[in-house]
């Protein structure tokens, strides 16, 4: 049985120590940047329904169906992308986690399609094995598997509960993160939240949902949670925000334990958020990958001054861990809009500021503690003196301005892999009015993943 104490003030008590009594920067340099261009599109399944062979189908205001390929506009505010909805086939786009692979190979997810679970019924949930050539700048993919549900695990009806080949869609799970094992997948997911854990070919075999001290973790989305019939019932009760749930999902190196890192904090009884070191803190939540269930054991992580939601999280070794932190700006300050509450089509509303790569101590010590930040790298300041990026930056630097950036691994002992979830069509932070690429860097960063 867990001993988290969930719903009580008295947990932020408990919590003694400072997580990072003064945050340390390390330099970054840029080695290699790939692209893969945003309208990169892929055919439905040939056997899915005739509902997949088109997505983005209702993404208006009031969701109502749509037909005419690209003749929703898509918009970052009010600035236009450029790219317009529906879709003929699916995008590839969204990429929300990444793992690197022994082959040099990666393997990655599109999110759940179009940014909310009542417009993507039709957006098909996709994992895929891709390979940079970091000489061309390319992004060449070599497998997607799509995921269904033949064997009827999901405890809800999914958007195709009567079709014969039960795809699964982003109106049913939305996936964020990533864990390839021997016989599958462990994916987590933010409706539930949930633990997924697929099979090779990508049909469902587990859902594992999120409990803490013995009650359920809910996000609005969660399908148990019906809003009541009467107007003067009582609403039910979730304490999980709306696209709050597992954004990142590590795994120890020895395959025994997954680390569920949610997206935003759980909120107490009193309506308050858990904190720690006085500061807004998420939640690590560790499962016992044999028995598939939750151990009792957590960590907090502290979000820092300026940061707002993370964006991906990967074991370095036994005990250490790299975190993406983020706000939610978008695009650069020379190009700021001079009233931000009055935005205007020719700039940047609220431009990106941080943009970081956390490396974290999880050990048996702080367990039940913060998160101890042993420093991190700024996105937004990636040296590139030899002039390697293929976009974005300036003379003699290389910068990340995107609202979600979603995806960071080791390489090796001296390299990390990053990306950015490009939202597809709706992010414009690379430029006022294209929507943005999703874009790969690897980053030489020796003296940042040896720091103690």
């Amino acid at each position: 049985m867990t001993r988290i104490l969930l719903a009580s003030v008295a947990f932020a008590a408990l919590i003694g120590g400072s997580a990072s009594a003064e945050e340390k920067a390390f330099p970054a340099k840029l080695v290699s940047h790939a692209i893969l261009p945003a309208k990169t599109l892929i055919p439905a399944p040939a056997d899915a329904p005739e509902h997949l062979k088109v997505s983005g189908k209702f993404t208006t205001a009031d969701r109502k169906r749509t037909t005419e390929l690209g003749s929703v506009m898509g918009k970052d505010g009010i600035r236009e992308t450029g790219l317009g909805l529906p879709f003929d086939g699916q995008p590839v786009q969204g990429f929300s986690g990444i793992k690197t692979m022994p082959d040099g190979t990666f393997w990655s997810l599109s999110d759940n399609g179009f940014g909310g679970k009542t417009n993507s019924s039709d957006a098909a949930l996709m994992l895929h094995n891709i390979r940079f050539d970091w000489d061309k700048g390319t992004v060449e993919r070599s497998n997607t598997i799509f995921l269904s549900d033949p064997n009827r695990i999901a405890p809800f009806p999914i958007v195709l509960e009567g079709a014969e080949k039960r795809y699964l869609t982003g109106a049913d799970f939305d996936l964020e993160s990533i864990q390839p094992v021997a016989d599958g997948f462990w994916l987590g997911e933010e409706f539930g939240p949930y633990l997924l854990k697929v099979n090779a070919n990508g049909e469902l075999t587990d859902v594992i949902a999120t409990a803490v001290d013995g009650k359920p973790v809910l996000s609005p989305d969660n399908p148990t949670i019906a809003t009541p019939a009467n107007p003067t019932a009582k609403m039910p009760a979730f304490n999980l925000k709306r696209s709050g749930g597992y954004e990142g999902l590590a795994m120890s190196k020895d395959g025994s334990k997954l680390y569920g890192l949610l997206e935003g904090p759980l909120y107490l009884e009193d309506g308050s958020v858990e904190k720690a070191d006085g500061r807004t803190a998420l939640r690590i939540i560790e499962l016992d990958v044999a028995s598939k269930a939750w151990t009792g054991r957590s960590w907090l992580y502290p979000l820092s001054e300026g940061g707002e939601a993370i964006g991906d999280f990967n074991m370095i070794d036994d005990t250490t861990a790299l975190v993406i932190e983020r706000d939610n700006g978008a695009g650069t300050a020379d190009k700021v809009c001079a009233d931000p509450k009055k935005p205007e089509p020719t700039c940047f509303a609220t431009p990106a500021k941080h943009k970081r790569i956390y490396k974290i101590e999880l050990s048996d010590a702080n367990a039940g503690q913060a998160a101890r930040k042993i420093g991190y790298i700024d996105l937004m300041k990636v040296q590139d003196p030899d002039g390697k990026a293929r976009q974005g930056g300036g003379e003699g630097f290389y910068d990340m301005p995107f609202v979600t950036i979603e995806n960071v691994d080791v390489v090796d002992a001296t390299h990390i892999v990053v990306g950015n979830d490009n939202n597809l069509p709706f992010s414009a932070g690379r430029e006022l009015n294209k929507a943005d690429d999703n874009e790969f860097v690897l980053l030489e960063v020796g003296e940042f993943l040896s720091a103690k």
